[in-house]
């Protein structure tokens, strides 16, 4: 498994009942988790000293419960900054996980020895963007969602990144590949975490198990003559990291060569020493 364990500011404390506890720099919250099934016993006296409480409901969705905390906070991760605030459906603006992607492509990006461009598709509020534009890349930041967009740009402001070469794209990923691939632009880098579920402008039903193969076929058309990698995130469930590598293998090393890696992704539980699964990452890379 690839772990995040580079976090000073990010902790999740302990995992019991559907619910993670964690640290998140000097808040405390409380949100469900589905992987967390076992039923083990709430020791931390933080559980009931949170900052904030998640409430699944049984019906759908949820609701926040807050005790002490600010609309808006920031947490570091080396040389960036995020800003976050709790928002609908649990979510705080930060899949702390992703971390150890972030530290796989940057590494990539600052050891070659090109100018490297890369494209962000699905790409939320901006973390594997700021972390590919702090490495030396020029990025393309897309997303369907105005608000995230702009929270991405926020984080850049707050990461020192304002005027580092990222263009921000708010349009359906879809929709901009596309166009792009029509404009003979190409990237050397890919990174997409394509929903389980969602719906196109027009209203076109995304499914990940139906779309997903066809839309990175499609993008592979994207990458230039030398590539240096691409990034393929999956929160579904029922999606093992063995398919994210088959396809990889499938369309893009077959054309540049190189490896596929798969494996699941997590994050250190401090209580236990065990790792929480958040996941699953399928990279490919080029053999220079």
């Amino acid at each position: 498994m690839w772990v995040a364990e580079n976090w000073k500011e990010y902790e999740v404390i302990d995992t019991s009942c559907g619910e993670k506890l964690e640290r998140w720099g000097r808040y405390v919250l409380v949100r469900p988790d589905p992987q967390v099934i076992w039923q083990t016993e709430k020791k931390d006296k933080r559980w009931k000293q949170r900052n904030g409480h998640y409430h699944r409901s049984k019906k759908g969705g949820g609701e926040w419960e807050f005790f002490d905390l600010p609309q808006q906070w920031s947490i570091r991760y080396k040389e960036l900054i995020f800003q976050l605030k709790p928002f609908h459906f649990k979510h705080t603006g930060l899949f702390p996980e992703q971390a150890v992607n972030w530290d796989w492509f940057g590494e990539k990006i600052r050891t070659c020895s090109r100018p490297v461009k890369v494209l962000n598709l699905f790409a939320y509020t901006g973390g594997a963007s700021l972390a590919a534009a702090l490495a030396g890349a020029s990025v393309t930041h897309v997303d369907a969602s105005k608000g995230m967009v702009g929270w991405a740009k926020e984080n850049a402001k707050s990461s020192g990144l304002s005027d580092a070469p990222i263009r921000w794209i708010v349009d359906d990923c879809v929709k901009f590949v596309e166009r792009e691939i029509r404009r003979g632009n190409t990237y050397d880098g890919i990174i997409m975490d394509p929903p389980s579920y969602g719906r196109g402008p027009k209203g076109e039903i995304w499914k990940i198990e139906e779309k997903l193969y066809h839309f990175v076929k499609q993008t592979a058309n994207l990458l230039s003559k030398k590539p240096l990698f691409f990034l393929i995130n999956s929160y579904t469930t029922g999606l093992a990291p063995a398919v994210l590598q088959y396809i990889l293998s499938a369309e893009v090393q077959a054309g540049f060569g190189g490896r596929v890696l798969s494996d699941e992704i997590g994050l250190p539980v401090s209580s236990t020493g065990l790792i929480l699964p958040c996941g699953a990452s399928g990279r490919w890379e080029s053999a220079v």
